[in-house]
């Protein structure tokens, strides 16, 4: 056991990945269409009317129905994910890297089928996961509510933001069906159910709230980035859009993680002011090597850098302030978009 933990988020972070997206763009028709708008619907819940006890990243509740209806089941979920793994660059030694010096999780919104196939993948044991529990396999639809499941698909996607429409059908709807109970079970681990995983984490380690590194990238991340934030911890957005920008404290906005890895091995070695200063004189000295060697900065993790930077323009690692927040954003969703997709990029 070691004496601080990193916690991270895992699609943005690590994988390039929405998995529940590229689930529904592959198994329902017009599916990818459908996942953006229930998207955009569940941040207009949660950042617009705040609805009680909703949480961020319940889009992979709304969808399921529609899952049931093309008879989806536990096993799609495991060979899809198994088959469409798409890394951030390094984040395999990334995680490599950290494990060998701190306490080191996913804390993901994702289901778990696909963060297990995650976890074999990145070699990162399992029970040091948290993900959205989902068992396609007991939930089931009447042929009459198949029916219904369709015509409702129908209906959004021709009225992509009647959100009074959406509220009934959603809300009202299929809440009278019987595979409501089993999906409004479903524990969906976002926003605060993260801040919850790290309570959990926190307590399983023997570790202070000060001593946690957190990293994410959209809304499912504001309460843990809030919470380590606060906590004087770190608190990082890796190529985020505005939701985690706003409540982080550094940005990342780079192609490799291992520019992530760069923060924690400071982090590992010293405190939270030593990473604040480092990042003052990234910013304002040009002798990058020499930087490293005065931080004694790991040879492993130096040389990844100076590797994968060797070409390339060297990653924006920055203190979020007021005065620079509209840049970082401009950049971070570039870098975003870039190299996961507009349709991916583009999601809360």
């Amino acid at each position: 056991m070691f004496e601080k933990s990193f916690i991270t988020d895992c699609e943005g972070p690590l994988t390039l990945n929405d998995n529940a997206f590229e689930l529904a763009d592959n198994f329902i028709e017009n599916g990818g269409d459908l996942f953006k708008i229930l998207s955009l619907y569940d941040d207009y819940l949660v950042d617009v009317v705040k609805k009680e006890n909703y949480k961020a990243g319940n889009t992979l509740k709304l969808i399921l129905p529609f899952f049931v209806v093309e008879n989806l089941k536990n096993e799609d979920l495991v060979e899809f994910s198994q088959e469409h793994i798409y890394l951030v660059e390094d984040s395999k030694f990334l995680l490599t890297y950290l494990q060998n010096v701190m306490n080191t999780y996913i804390v993901s919104t994702s289901y778990g089928q696909y963060i297990e196939a995650i976890s074999n993948y990145m070699n990162l044991p399992f029970e040091n996961t948290f993900y959205t529990k989902v068992n396609l396999d007991s939930l089931t639809l009447t042929d009459e509510e198949i029916v219904k499941i369709n015509e409702f698909k129908q209906l959004i996607l021709d009225n992509p933001k009647d959100y009074k429409l959406f509220d009934d059908i959603f809300f009202s709807q299929i809440a009278k069906m019987s595979i409501y109970e089993n999906i409004r079970d479903i524990d969906v681990v976002g926003g605060q159910g993260k801040k919850i995983a790290i309570d959990q984490i926190i307590k399983r380690d023997d570790i202070n709230k000060n001593e946690i590194f957190y990293i994410g990238d959209s809304i499912t991340d504001v309460e843990p980035l809030e919470f380590a934030y606060k906590n004087n911890g770190i608190s990082v957005s890796f190529n985020g859009n505005e939701y985690p920008l706003k409540v982080a404290e550094i940005a990342i906005v780079s192609p490799s993680a291992v520019a992530t890895a760069v923060i924690a091995n400071i982090y590992v070695k010293y405190d939270k002011s030593k990473v604040l200063k480092f990042i003052n004189d990234y910013n304002n000295l040009n002798d990058y090597k020499k930087l490293f060697n005065d931080y004694h900065i790991d040879n492993e993790v130096k040389n990844k850098f100076f590797s994968v930077f060797s070409n390339r323009n060297y990653p924006i690692i920055q203190i979020i302030k007021e005065n620079n927040f509209d840049e970082i954003l401009k950049i971070s969703k570039e870098m975003r978009n870039n190299i996961r997709g507009q349709d991916i990029g583009g999601l809360g």
